[in-house]
């Protein structure tokens, strides 16, 4: 991870005529003292940085400096380009910048081995995603309207952190104003967003914390066992990787997940249709055979 960051640092450097400390340590999530110690690394390895004290100054690389390429590898030259070229994939204007630089220093093109694209098939509805970068970036407090895994809706006024991917959703870490904390929202909840021109300081917060910490629910978790007909063969695979424990002899899969009950688990079943059994636990082959009932009745 230390090389890495050393490395990230130099290709900043580059494309920068000057940057702070406290710059880097927020774009690392490390404290400044670690970056002071990551620049004197740096220094003593032969590459000419320096530091000026005072307003205006920062960490700047002597101005006729050249990234000496032989000290690469031809393996760890594409490896820099390759990684520098996802970078630009999620709009990081320094990345594109320097993977122009390292490109012309090095010799070589940087192969397009990856593509990303935020939007959905279909029509997208309102998409945050570049005016929540842009708030992260420039430190502006953003007010939303956030509906709630149960449909409340509420005004928040954040701090925004960190946009977050995981589990095939894209997620906001903020510091929540009103309630003095870091909270996790999903951005296809988001809704009348507006990115103020309040400026905030950064906090020292552990962004970690928030992945290893699940939402607070009202319901605990639900062990589930479910038999899926192989008509759903792409959405166990999609869906259920890791977790299928067997096949009927129909072809049936079975599913083990243990997930937190609540109405989106109820609503995830049902979108398998007639697809699908709940055969473990009782409780919840009940709810999902009163609201199926209810269904039926709507469309006499």
């Amino acid at each position: 991870m230390q090389t890495g960051r050393l490395f990230e640092i130099i290709y900043i450097l580059l494309s920068k005529d000057r940057v702070t400390a406290k710059e880097l340590s927020e774009r690392f999530c490390v404290s400044t003292r670690t970056i002071y110690r990551d620049i004197d690394t740096i220094s003593l390895a032969g590459i000419p940085v320096y530091t000026e004290k005072g307003k205006g100054g920062g960490i700047s690389l002597l101005p006729d400096f050249v990234l000496n390429k032989s000290i690469l590898s031809e393996h760890e030259q594409s490896e820099i380009l390759a990684s520098l070229q996802g970078l630009t994939q999620i709009q990081s204007a320094d990345a594109g910048r320097v993977l122009q630089k390292l490109s012309a220093i090095f010799n070589k093109t940087a192969a397009k081995w990856l593509e990303v694209d935020f939007s959905d098939w279909g029509l997208s509805g309102q998409d945050h995603w570049g005016d929540l970068k842009s708030a992260i970036l420039q430190k502006r407090v953003t007010e939303f309207d956030y509906y709630s895994s149960y449909s409340e809706k509420t005004r928040r006024r954040v701090e925004p952190i960190q946009l977050w991917f995981k589990s095939r959703a894209w997620y906001l870490k903020a510091y929540d104003l009103t309630k003095r904390g870091v909270r996790v929202f999903r951005l296809s909840r988001i809704r009348s967003m507006a990115v103020t021109d309040e400026i905030f300081t950064g906090r020292d917060l552990l962004l970690e914390d928030t992945e290893r910490t699940p939402p607070v629910r009202d319901k605990p978790d639900a062990a589930l066992r479910l038999r899926i007909k192989p008509e759903m063969a792409h959405r166990v695979l999609d869906e259920f990787a890791g977790v299928v424990g067997e096949q009927d002899t129909d072809g049936s899969y079975i599913v083990s997940v243990c997930w937190p009950e609540d109405s989106w688990v109820y609503g995830t079943i049902l979108s398998f249709g007639e697809f699908i059994e709940v055969l473990e636990p009782e409780h919840i082959r009940k709810i999902i055979r009163d609201k199926a009932k209810r269904i039926f009745e709507q469309y006499p």
